[in-house]
C-alpha cells in the first residue's frame, strides 16, 4: 500500500547552511536624471560597468530608471523586506562602483550599535563580593 505525497511536505525552506548559501540582496535599482551635472559620474557608471556588474551578480535583479530633476542614488532591495537607499551624487566611478559593493555585500539588518550594551550576568559571582572591610588583616 502506497501512502500519498503531499505537495506541503515536498516543499524546502531555504537558508544558508554548509551546503548552500542564499544572498541576502535581490534587487539594485539605479535611478538617475539624464540631464543634471550631478548624475554624470552615474551616467559613465552604467555605460561602462553595468554590463559586467550584472553578469557577475546573476542573482541580482537590476533595473535603472530615468528620476528627471532628481539627485542619483541606488537602492538595494534585500530578502528581509528591508532597503538601503545611498545617494551617488559628488561621488566619482570607483565611488560608486565601492557603494554599489557594499549594497551587495551587506545583509539589510539593522545597524546595532555596541558601545553602549551592557554585560549582564544572570548569576551571582562565585566567591561573592569583596570588600576590605571584611577581609581578615594579614599577619606578618
Amino acid at each position: 500500500m502506497s501512502s500519498a505525497i503531499l505537495r506541503g511536505s515536498l516543499r524546502s525552506v531555504p537558508a544558508n547552511g554548509h551546503a548552500a548559501f542564499i544572498p541576502h540582496i535581490r534587487k539594485l535599482v539605479f535611478e538617475y536624471c539624464d540631464r543634471w551635472p550631478s548624475s554624470t559620474n552615474t551616467r559613465t557608471f552604467l555605460l561602462t560597468q553595468l554590463q559586467p556588474l550584472a553578469r557577475q551578480n546573476p542573482h541580482v535583479e537590476i533595473v535603472v530608471r530615468q528620476r528627471n530633476h532628481k539627485e542619483p542614488i541606488v537602492r538595494g532591495f534585500y530578502v528581509n523586506n528591508r532597503d538601503k537607499v545611498i545617494p551617488l551624487n559628488g561621488l566619482e566611478v570607483t565611488g560608486i562602483q565601492k557603494k554599489v559593493t557594499l549594497l551587495l555585500d551587506s545583509s539589510g539588518a539593522k545597524i546595532k550599535s555596541l558601545k553602549r550594551r551592557n554585560v549582564e550576568s544572570t548569576t551571582e559571582a562565585t566567591r561573592g563580593i569583596w570588600s576590605g572591610l571584611h577581609a581578615d588583616r594579614p599577619t606578618l
